[in-house]
């Protein structure tokens, strides 16, 4: 039996994702062309994702609608909030199998090149070209929390405090939603005592590598978790290189992956437990 692509949806996954779309009625009145169905563009916007195709190099072959129909769906469904949403959906669901820890985070930072958009800086680790950085938080098994994009100038340390407040208000299990890690773990580029009263602020413990130290903490012994999750995500080929003008459709895509790496995650824990 042939293994399925990573871009076609199963029926599992689309249960999921269906129900937070934006429905879209249909004029009775001058209806024009009938509207491509929406599980085949998505799949069509998967497939970009995951082999970093140029929108209007789709292969129209497949069945997924036109590369611009597919660019117009995605902004669309960005506009409506469908990611963010899609991914608290799964966070819960890996909550409610126990599959998510809040005992500890950790924080982490990559570089990437940006041939263009508003959100992009000189990159001082390649070679001041321009660069955007992708920006993570993970839970305690890797498990990506939340994502944000800046500039490739911007220090590691000024997105912690917006990743932790991004972290949304995880459901799954009765009583109160569960929003902040217990501890969070960062490296060097992190150490500030000014960020490290502002983490405190939030109830969350600051555990940040200082300056000057030795290594052989013990943090990289938890934190690399972050660093895999970055591999993950970095895995669709659409994140490697920001070719994306508007900020909010690269960051849909960094969205959509997050939600990706908790469906995979979710999959496993499922099959462990059949």
């Amino acid at each position: 039996m042939a293994r399925p692509k990573p871009w076609e949806v199963d029926d599992e996954l689309w249960s999921v994702i269906e129900p937070l779309l934006p429905k879209v009625e249909r004029r009775a009145r001058h209806p024009g062309r009938k509207r491509h169905p929406d599980r085949l563009v998505f799949q069509g916007i998967l497939f970009v994702l995951h082999t970093g195709i140029s929108w209007e190099h789709l292969p129209q072959e497949l069945g997924f609608g036109s590369g611009m129909t597919c660019w117009r769906r995605l902004a669309e469904w960005t506009e409506a909030g469908v990611w963010p949403r899609l991914h608290e959906v799964l966070l819960a669901r890996l909550r409610s199998t126990d599959a998510l820890d809040f005992s500890l985070a950790a924080v982490d930072g990559s570089h990437i090149r940006a041939k263009r958009g508003s959100k992009t800086g000189r990159s001082p680790v390649d070679r001041g070209r321009s660069g955007s950085k992708h920006h993570l938080i993970t839970d305690a098994t890797g498990v990506p929390l939340a994502v944000t994009l800046t500039g490739g100038n911007r220090n590691d340390v000024t997105q912690l405090i917006p990743l932790l407040q991004a972290v949304p208000s995880v459901r799954g299990k009765r009583g109160r939603p569960r929003r902040r890690p217990d501890v969070v773990l960062a490296d060097r580029g992190y150490d500030h005592d000014k960020y490290r009263r502002l983490v405190w602020d939030l109830g969350v413990k600051p555990m940040i590598a200082r300056r000057g130290t030795e290594h052989g903490s013990g943090l990289g012994t938890q934190r690399w978790v972050v660093e895999r999750a970055f591999a993950h995500l970095h895995w669709f080929r659409r994140l490697r290189i920001r070719w994306e003008i508007r900020d909010d459709i690269h960051e849909a895509f960094l969205t959509l992956g997050c939600a990706l790496i908790c469906w995979r995650r979710l999959a496993a824990v499922q099959q462990r437990h059949s």
